[in-house]
């Protein structure tokens, strides 16, 4: 890979950007201070500093966020502050994009990535990767409320898919479902004529969601939480 382009492509720099450096005796290789800016490196096992920095080269890059409310799940929004806003400017550069949405209201773990394909799959309606979500309602829920919501429900036009419902008490609880209509678990609740007053995502697929991470905070996935990710796609 051009050197130029394995900088540029981690997001610290544009193309332009790492030339420059590169003419400038700001890029060392191996060691080695590199003034071409097409020098061949191999990013997996090259040693790059970049400015003092020591560059750390991904494919591709996959961020667990704590998405908080009123921050809406899109790349750019001319009127909303959007869950990249939250993300300093070599990330946003490296093309994330979130991985399924959250309503802007609600909160917890939105994946962010630039790997299209997988993206496509953990999304895909028929391979039925499972969310769980956190969720309190205005109105106690019954037993029958319960076992509709588990055997699924109606929500104009739509029957949902069967959902797994623990309780904690008769207002909260947790859901687990396998798809993502537009607003589903209020639509869900709002067919048993009840109300969801809060509500947060906290596992996707196998990621569960670092209690470590403030709302607004994030981290990059370890390396066994993306094993975990590519494990789906091969089950």
């Amino acid at each position: 890979m051009r050197l130029d382009k394995m900088l540029a492509d981690t997001g610290r720099c544009t193309r332009k950007e790492a030339g420059k450096a590169v003419l400038s005796g700001n890029v060392k290789v191996n060691g080695l201070e590199v003034k071409d800016r097409s020098y061949n490196v191999d990013p997996e096992k090259d040693d790059v500093m970049f400015c003092g920095e020591r560059i750390v080269y991904r494919r591709f890059t996959y961020i667990m966020l704590n998405k908080p409310q009123g921050v809406v799940s899109a790349t750019n929004d001319p009127m909303e502050r959007t869950v990249l806003d939250l993300l300093p400017s070599e990330l946003k550069r490296q093309g994330l994009f979130p991985c399924g949405r959250l309503d802007k209201n609600t909160e917890g773990l939105l994946i962010l990535t630039n790997n299209g394909p997988l993206s496509h799959f953990l999304l895909s309606p028929k391979f039925h990767v499972q969310k769980r979500y956190y969720f309190t309602v205005e109105r106690p829920l019954s037993l029958s409320d319960i076992q509709k919501l588990e055997s699924g429900v109606d929500i104009g036009g739509y029957v949902t898919m069967p959902s797994k419902v623990d309780m904690i008490s008769e207002q909260e609880g947790y859901i687990t479902i396998s798809e993502g209509k537009y607003h589903q678990i209020k639509l869900m609740l709002a067919a048993l004529l009840n109300r969801v007053t809060f509500l947060k995502r906290v596992s996707f697929g196998p990621i569960i969601l670092d209690q470590g991470l403030e709302c607004g905070e994030y981290r990059h996935l370890t390396k066994d939480e993306v094993s975990a990710l590519n494990e789906c796609v091969l089950k």
